[in-house]
């Protein structure tokens, strides 16, 4: 019998897929909304099949992710509940869909990669980005899946940033606003301007606009990699470096420089790896970025080498209580 650790990671693939189907058709919150129940209850109220339900949801029970009890009723476990909530702002369901609907089907190019290395077998690709907002769909998916990832973290790192005093931060490739949003509901001086590519523009107009944050979070459409970032006091960079490599990281962090007011300071907010290598999570999605984009995760001192290579001084690294943690360099 295989050890429990190995079970986990033979077995993962249909764990994965049992959570999003779960999630897909309304169990969850059949389940979290009702209380406990039958598969058979479950699948009568959600007009879809009893059999099929039932071995998915021994499957949820086994990874503890939803409990069994002695009559054969499931529930939602109570630690994994606000995250399979989708009124709860911890939802991960979007980020589950993009990973069963996207990221599944790129990691067969792994086998390549192996055989051949990612840059002969890239060559004939388009570029990530052009891939993640190649129509509104995927754009739309990409941009949830980011937010339910970024917003709750972000709350913690706003304050881990101390922009107290700031008046004018740019969040380059800030997506739908998760971590400007978060940075103007706790500092109420703040104007923030994300600055990110023209297909995002509509996406943060609604953020703004459902929030009533008005002028105060702006947009600004453009390339970082052939246009000059926006002036600010701070410039921010939330899951940005990691799609990159070295050089192309250290390039934009100059940029950040040169658009950074005097005395002003840069933010990387990153998933970080240990000195060991882990954790888990990010040793995942460090695989997830060598298929998806062209960059990897680091160290909190290898963004430390690369915010000095920039010009930047006084780097500090301040760590929340989620998988995201911030890097802080200053603008002498």
């Amino acid at each position: 019998m295989a050890p429990g650790t190995l079970d986990n990671v033979v077995y993962g693939l249909f764990s994965t897929h049992a959570l999003h189907l779960a999630d897909r058709h309304g169990v969850l919150a059949h389940l979290i909304e009702r209380g406990p129940s039958s598969a058979a209850d479950t699948a009568a109220a959600l007009t879809i099949d009893a059999e099929t339900l039932e071995r998915l949801l021994l499957v949820l029970a086994a990874v503890s992710v939803v409990e069994r009890d002695a009559d054969g009723r499931y529930r939602v476990a109570e630690q994994t509940a606000p995250f399979l909530d989708s009124r709860d702002p911890r939802y991960l369901g979007g980020f589950v869909d993009h990973l069963v609907t996207n990221t599944t089907g790129q990691l067969t190019r792994l086998h390549h990669y192996l055989e051949r290395g990612k840059e002969a077998v890239d060559a004939a690709l388009p570029s990530p980005f052009e891939t993640i907002y190649r129509d509104e769909e995927a754009t739309e998916s990409f941009l949830r899946a980011m937010w339910q990832l970024s917003f709750e973290p972000s709350k913690e790192l706003a304050g881990l940033a101390g922009l107290d005093g700031t008046r004018r931060l740019v969040d380059v490739g800030g997506a739908s606003g998760a971590f400007a949003v978060a940075a103007l509901d706790r500092y109420p001086e703040l104007h923030v301007t994300v600055f990110d590519l023209p297909e995002v523009g509509t996406h943060l107009e609604r953020t703004r606009d459902a929030r009533g944050l008005g002028d105060r979070l702006g947009f600004a459409a453009g390339d970082f990699f052939r246009d000059p970032l926006p002036a600010a006091d701070c410039v921010s960079f939330g899951y940005i470096l990691s799609d990159w490599e070295d050089d192309f990281c250290l390039e934009l962090l100059r940029k950040a420089h040169k658009a950074c007011a005097s005395g002003g300071r840069v933010l990387i907010m990153e998933r970080l790896f240990d000195e060991d290598g882990g954790p888990l999570p990010t040793a995942a999605m460090n695989l997830s970025m060598h298929v998806e984009t062209r960059g990897r995760h680091r160290t909190a001192a290898e963004y430390t080498a690369l915010l000095e290579e920039a010009g930047f001084t006084d780097c500090v690294t301040r760590r929340s209580s989620w998988d995201k943690h911030l890097v802080i360099g200053s603008r002498p």
